[in-house]
């Protein structure tokens, strides 16, 4: 599992609430360790983005609440209130070491539209690119429970997705996954199995009062997580120093594997997606596809079919009418139109506004044939 250690990889790191707060609120001197364990991780060249629970816990004790609200507007107050706290707490130590912090808040649409996931995308990863922490968690102050994550291990799994994240690293107060109910005695840690394997949900067992996920949720997230090719440490953040340890090679906990490599698994996604529309492209467009593996720029475009919006799948056809390549599409079939066969540095004339340079990025992209 070296793979896992890597510099210049992409970690997503959640922490849940039952680690985040204590009977004097949120657990400040645990926050302290691991934001400066998560300097570290950068300083070895792992990009991070930090999944948090904690705002309704945080806003339960700011409103003198001793058991979590049952009702979604009472839920949404409390995030509304611990949030600030939350985000406060985060920015203030991150500072300390000179590093910006970016709240942002999703819910289960903006994941699920794929022009909106396109939008959070290309967010995140400039944030990452500016040397920016993201913060991410539920925007639990506008969701309601129809639409709601459940838990902040499933939103962290999806980030992953999001993102082509290598690993997810959920924090939790438990040592690990362990193949029954360690209350009950005789109970074993599981030190690595594949996230594939039915038998993992059969071992996990109930969440906490305080936050909404236990070991099941935290099963299912590294199998989200697996999808796109992420492998899942679920570790405890009660010890000192544990992501500076694994940023070592020190595996603790449990490591729930994915079947296939970041890039297979994405491209598979990709590739299962119906086309909106179709773009005709030239010869020079279809060699530098095959060839180079580049992204489409709109200069290699001929023809535009269809109907789609930004963030809709399209296929890539060559001038004889054979698909080569399908990706996910950054402007929408009237945008895409009056671009084609222009420079990209025309584009913003063209427009009034610049999305991105490429058609579609090559992150985006699957080759066909």
């Amino acid at each position: 599992m070296r793979e896992i250690y890597d510099a210049g990889k992409v970690w997503v790191i959640k922490v849940g609430s039952s680690l985040l707060t204590s009977p004097e609120g949120l657990a400040v001197e645990k926050v302290t360790q691991w934001v400066d364990d998560i300097v570290y991780l950068k300083k070895e060249g792992i990009k991070v983005v930090l999944v948090s629970s904690g705002a309704v816990a945080e806003g339960m004790g700011r409103l003198g609440l001793s058991e979590r609200p049952d009702t979604v507007h009472l839920l949404q107050a409390a995030a509304a209130v611990g949030q600030m706290g939350l985000i406060q707490l985060y920015e203030s130590n991150f500072m300390r070491h000179d590093l910006h912090t970016a709240q942002i808040l999703l819910t289960h649409d903006d994941l699920r539209s794929r022009e909106r996931y396109l939008n959070a995308r290309v967010t995140l990863k400039t944030l990452i690119d500016l040397d920016v922490v993201p913060i991410v968690n539920e925007n639990d102050t506008v969701v309601t429970e129809e639409i709601r994550f459940g838990d902040n291990d499933t939103l962290a799994a999806l980030v992953a997705n999001l993102i082509e994240a290598n690993t997810l690293i959920l924090l939790t107060d438990q040592e690990g996954l362990f193949d029954k109910d360690p209350r009950l005695g005789g109970a074993e840690l599981v030190g690595s199995a594949m996230a594939s394997d039915p038998r993992l949900k059969m071992m996990a067992g109930p969440g906490t009062d305080i936050g909404q996920g236990g070991m099941i949720t935290k099963v299912q997230a590294a199998q989200v997580a697996a999808r796109s090719g992420a492998n899942t440490i679920i570790t405890s953040g009660l010890h000192n120093n544990v992501l500076r340890d694994l940023a070592k090679g020190n595996l603790s906990g449990t490591c729930l594997k994915a079947d296939k490599p970041l890039l297979a698994s994405r491209k598979q996604w990709l590739a299962t997606l119906a086309p909106q529309g179709q773009l005709l492209l030239d010869t020079g467009a279809v060699q530098v596809l095959r060839s180079k593996g580049r992204s489409l720029l709109p200069v290699g475009v001929q023809l535009v079919t269809g109907r789609f919006t930004r963030g809709d799948m399209v296929s890539c056809m060559d001038e004889n009418g054979q698909e080569i390549a399908r990706g996910l599409i950054n402007y929408s079939d009237e945008e895409s139109r009056l671009i084609i066969g222009n420079s990209s540095s025309n584009i913003e004339s063209k427009l009034g506004f610049l999305i991105e340079e490429e058609l579609i990025h090559r992150d985006n992209l699957v080759i066909s044939r």
